[in-house]
């Protein structure tokens, strides 16, 4: 069992000198901090901040708006600056803040530059031009950065992975069909498979075009798909296939090819939600739009209208710049600031709380999304992670806004538990054969298809992950579920069978094994496992083992590809809030650890009562894909603080 401390406080804890002058600071930074978290609430009563990926969303939205032949100078200008502004200075753009330069990143924002008005002799991209030839030039880039400089005329369309939209046709009984494909792939690969088949180009200048990133003249350079690192591989095997897939492209049956494209743009028409956008992400926000284009659609006809309206829901203005957002967050952000609150002790009945709560049950979904194709006797009854996602509601956002809702009481009280009762049954339905939990739709885990080579990112499925299954254990753990219960159990095992040998768990959608390792932990204390045994323990130890020497936790996107780096990294305020989260669970008392960590957190609070943090925390892709949510540094360090507080609190009396 962890030591209780009473009155000996580390070094690193100084100038603090006594347990109660140790409490007052927690209970000042508390106050502090719930007091600027409720005054970021909107009326309607949810919180909503930036969403900040990397270069890419500016990128490709400027392109998206060339292709579209709908360009805003005025903001085209602002997110031009915001391109600028995070530049690298030896010329390349990162994936997240402090990384190394990503080829596709950079080819894109310079493209998006020269169409924004600047010019190859411009500074900042003669320098981005000399990094760009210096990894390979422009036949090295991705998949997704192909199509949208093919849709320009940049790159040829024999340069994009080959996906004949006759895939639609597949029934969903064999082995590959769209619905094997994670929620977030299937809404891109219907804007890709439209576009390539019908082969738009909208044609730019020459001072526009990108022909200087190419090295060999284009009549010569031969664009590959993404190489193998084994010659006999499933990779091998697929870049084989893909080659006759081209072939097939040219010769396809125009009879069957008209089918499979009325059945694509029927699919992309009916999965557009009330706003006009898709998928709740950029890519199906901005391909579905640019596939229909092609199909013929005029700028005027109301989808369209309704798409271009919508594509501006992800812009995020600072002043004189411009974020080109991945998506918006409300759900997400509106559940963990009111779990913070909630753990931080603010009145359950609290307006901030009962508004929030309002919030959720007005936006439950309770219609048949895609999720409903593998689960079809399952009432639907979850939350997505946007303002408009029909389609996709996710586990994730559903099991904190459940746990949130489970502790709330100013809001009508049957009305809420109807709610509760109909998300919570729809969670637990969503437990896939391994006993663990995905983001969108069970048994997504046909892992062979990210060898395809459309998926040079390596994520076009959704399978089970410690981060998602942890947050359905503290879920059910709200509503008042117990360890013994069927899918409990079934989760707990999944837990136990895919914590590594050190102690922690990998977390998909957050970074990265200090995000999978308190999510577990806090999933299995709320359902009220017994927290001393052996593999318990070693996650905690684990824990206390990357705690860095300022008392703080910090953890580089580097770990998702390097085994060294995890748990290692400069320390910020989401990441050490996770790990004194992930102690205070893990732990019956309260350890030097977890008092260096508030420490830590109570020494950097600012001056508006939030912590400021830079670092890219979150997870879309691994090792391609990383995200900045602004709201981290806020409602988990609150979320933490509560936490410890109240064991304090029992401590002292016990």
């Amino acid at each position: 069992m962890s030591q209780i401390v009473e009155t000996d406080f580390p070094a690193q804890a100084a100038p603090i000198a006594s347990r109660d002058e140790f409490a007052a600071k927690i209970d000042f930074t508390i106050d502090r901090a719930q007091r600027s978290l409720i005054a970021a609430q909107y009326p309607e009563g949810y919180w909503h901040a930036p969403l900040e990926a990397n270069a890419e969303m500016n990128a490709e939205f400027i392109i998206f708006n060339h292709f579209m032949e709908n360009v805003d100078p005025v903001l085209e200008s602002k997110l031009k600056k915001f391109l600028l502004d995070s530049q690298n200075a030896d010329g390349s753009w990162s994936l997240y803040a402090g990384g190394e330069g990503y080829l596709s990143s950079t080819i894109e924002a310079y493209f998006a530059l020269k169409l924004a008005g600047m010019r190859a002799g411009d500074e900042p991209l003669l320098q981005s031009r000399r990094w760009i030839l210096a990894h390979g030039g422009i036949e090295k880039c991705g998949t997704l950065a192909r199509f949208y400089l093919a849709a320009m005329g940049q790159v040829p369309w024999e340069a994009t992975a080959a996906i004949p939209p006759e895939v639609v046709l597949l029934p969903n009984w064999f082995p590959f069909n769209v619905y094997e494909l994670a929620s977030w792939a299937r809404g891109t690969v219907f804007g890709l498979m439209v576009l390539q088949a019908m082969r738009p180009m909208v044609p730019v200048s020459f001072q526009e075009g990108v022909l200087e990133l190419y090295i060999q003249p284009p009549h010569f350079t031969r664009f590959k798909q993404p190489a193998a690192a084994r010659l006999f591989s499933l990779r091998s095997m697929f870049n084989v296939l893909d080659r006759g897939l081209r072939f097939y492209n040219r010769h396809a049956p125009s009879g069957l090819r008209s089918k499979a494209l009325r059945a694509a743009e029927s699919w992309i028409v009916e999965h557009q939600e009330a706003n006009g956008s898709w998928g709740g992400i950029e890519p199906c926000y901005l391909l579905s739009a640019m596939a229909l284009k092609a199909l013929g659609y005029k700028l005027d006809h109301p989808v369209l209208k309704k798409a271009l309206e919508a594509s501006k829901e992800l812009i995020w203005e600072f002043g004189d710049r411009a974020l080109y957002m991945p998506c918006v967050s409300p759900n997400w952000d509106s559940a963990l600031a009111a779990k913070a609150l909630l753990d931080s002790g603010l009145d359950r009945s609290h307006p901030a709380l009962t508004k929030c709560t309002e919030w959720f049950i007005d936006h439950q979904i309770f219609e048949r999304g895609d999720w409903s194709i593998k689960r079809p006797k399952l009432e639907p009854g979850g939350w997505a992670f946007e303002f408009y996602n029909n389609c996709y509601p996710d586990v994730d956002d559903s099991a904190v806004i459940l746990a949130a809702m489970a502790e709330c009481e100013g809001a009508d009280k049957e009305k809420r538990d109807r709610s509760i009762r109909a998300g919570a049954n729809w969670v637990m339905g969503m437990q896939s054969k391994d006993g663990g939990f995905a983001a969108f739709d069970v048994d997504n885990d046909s892992h062979w298809l990210n060898s395809l080579p459309l998926a040079d990112v390596e994520a076009v499925t959704d399978p089970s992950c410690a981060d998602l299954t942890g947050r359905v254990l503290e879920m059910m753990g709200a509503v008042g579920y117990k360890p013994d219960h069927p899918v409990a159990r079934r989760a707990i095992d999944w837990l136990r069978k895919n914590q590594t040998p050190e102690g922690a768990w990998w977390g998909r959608w957050g970074v990265a094994y200090i995000y999978g390792t308190f999510s577990a932990l806090s999933g299995l204390r709320a359902i009220g496992f017994d927290m001393s045994e052996p593999w318990i323990r070693r996650a905690v130890e684990w824990l206390k083992s990357k705690q860095n020497e300022d008392g703080g936790w910090g953890e580089s996107p580097m770990a998702d590809r390097d085994s060294a780096w995890r748990g290692r990294g400069t320390s910020c305020a989401s990441q050490t809030a996770w790990a004194l989260i992930g102690l205070v669970a893990g732990e019956d008392g309260v350890s030097d650890s977890a008092m260096r960590a508030a420490s830590w957190l109570w020494e950097r609070q600012n001056d508006n009562g939030a912590w400021d943090e830079s670092e890219f925390t979150g997870n879309g892709f691994p090792n391609h894909f990383y995200l900045r949510y602004y709201m981290y540094s806020h409602y988990f360090p609150l979320m933490a603080l509560g936490r410890l507080r109240k064991r304090i609190s029992e401590t002292r009396a016990s």
